[in-house]
């Protein structure tokens, strides 16, 4: 169920968490049809129940940790 999404483009700065505003890095695509997005802590809090209802998820929470690692770099 998790992946990446074949239609699906990556996410951007501009993608937003539908919780909080945060930056998403999670899309959810629902059973029903619909679309969610999530930054890496409210996909984490709402983890079990989300996966309940979607039929995909696209996890880019990896951005994170690449980030962090260009900073380690310097």
């Amino acid at each position: 169920m998790t992946g990446t999404l074949a239609p699906t483009q990556p996410l951007t700065a501009a993608d937003r968490c539908d919780r909080c505003g945060a930056q998403a890095y999670v899309r959810v695509l629902l059973n029903s049809g619909g679309e969610l997005l999530f930054c890496a802590h409210h996909m984490r809090k709402h983890d079990d129940s989300i996966r309940k209802i979607a039929s995909d998820i696209q996890d880019e929470t990896d951005k994170l940790h690449e980030s962090n690692n260009a900073t380690d770099e310097r």
